[in-house]
């Protein structure tokens, strides 16, 4: 019989939606409630169980209490074993920090935490070196590399590790300063390295800047969008410095990690919340500009969670742009662009291939895959 560990991080990624570009510290945590967010890590970690939940299983669940893993072992029919204890709706990295500990201690053949950037901060801090870890993406960032490309391929390779059909890789653990990155300033550090099962396609990879270089590719697809733009359309300007180039190109201030939108050459909302976009698209025609995030290719579900899938939904596959520059593109080495919305039916329709703007008048086509 196996073991594995399964720690939740309750209110990872919480302040996406709300357009808090992150969810550390209590203060920010507060606000994204406030603002109406609902926790989704548990509902994600439920996901990567159920992909590996059969009927007589042999897989045996040590979990956090409550929040922290135990619901969602249960809603995915595991009957788990309880380590540790919590203060429901007070839990705290020092939490994780422990109970991490507690299972390795325990025997656990591998440990799962959904979370982002900070969850595998603590989960690095508290494991022995070369202890078998996985990430279930739930966080708004997830610059790390120990995460998988979403919750179902958490599960699949949990799976394969488990029948002995996938090694481990040691892979980096970063994160950003959460108050430089509101402030537009990305300051990522190394923290440690895990190491996670892996196999092609199912673990993302490091996010990488952008070098300095493709500013004058970004200014030609700038060119080539703007000249294109449509009279009483609103765009949708996902993060990134790509579409800050759009900005720029019509004199407009752009939040580099935010999402703003103009219409007739005007900016009309800035570092706009989930809710603001859909209330926009559900009266206005849209159009939603994008760039894959550079080294991950992720073009939904890093970083940009307000444009969310309801959202999506209503502006179309078809009034979706993607830009980058062509150099983002050939640093994948042939990985297809890849998408974790949160919803599988959104997923399923933005799969297939895509037109990417790489210059004035130059495109490439690229296969988004989930």
């Amino acid at each position: 019989m196996h073991r594995i560990g399964l720690i939740v991080n309750p209110l990872a990624g919480i302040g996406g939606r709300v357009g808090l570009k992150g969810s550390d510290g209590i203060e920010t945590q507060r606000r994204a409630l406030e603002l109406g967010a609902t926790p989704r890590s548990p509902h994600r970690a439920t996901l990567s169980l159920l992909a590996i939940a059969e009927p007589d299983s042999p897989l045996e669940v040590f979990t956090a209490p409550r929040e922290m893993g135990e619901t969602s072992a249960s809603e995915a029919g595991f009957v788990p074993r309880i380590v540790g204890e919590i203060h429901s709706g007070a839990t705290t990295s020092a939490d994780t920090q422990r109970i991490a500990r507690e299972m390795t201690s325990l025997g656990v053949d591998m440990l799962l935490f959904a979370g982002g950037d900070g969850t595998a901060r603590d989960v690095c801090a508290s494991v022995p070196e070369g202890f078998p870890c996985l990430g279930i993406p739930a966080g708004v960032k997830i610059h790390s590399a120990v995460y998988a490309v979403n919750p179902r391929h958490a599960g699949e390779l949990t799976q394969l590790f488990l029948a002995g059909k996938a090694r481990l890789r040691e892979s980096e653990v970063l994160d950003l300063d959460e108050d430089a990155y509101r402030e537009g300033r990305v300051s990522a550090r190394l923290y440690g390295t895990l190491h996670v099962p892996y196999r092609p396609l199912m673990l993302q990879n490091q996010k990488t800047a952008s070098p300095a270089s493709e500013s004058r590719q970004m200014e030609a697809i700038a060119a080539n969008v703007i000249e294109h733009m449509q009279a009483d359309v609103a765009y949708i300007l996902a993060p990134g410095t790509t579409t800050r180039a759009i900005a720029q190109a019509l004199n407009l201030e752009k939040t580099l990690v935010g999402v703003d939108v103009i219409c007739n050459g005007k900016l009309i909302l800035q570092d706009a919340t989930h809710a603001q976009l859909l209330d926009l698209v559900s009266r206005i025609p849209a159009r939603i500009i994008v760039t894959p995030i550079g080294g991950q290719g992720f073009l939904f579900g890093r970083g940009n969670q307000q444009i969310g899938p309801e959202v999506i939904h209503k502006v179309g596959r078809e009034n979706i742009i993607v830009v980058s520059a062509s150099s983002k593109l050939n640093a994948l080495r042939l990985q297809p662009l890849l998408v974790d919305t949160g919803d599988e039916t959104i997923d399923e329709l933005l799969a297939g291939y895509f037109p990417v703007i790489t210059g004035y008048n130059e495109q490439m086509m690229c296969k988004v895959s989930v």
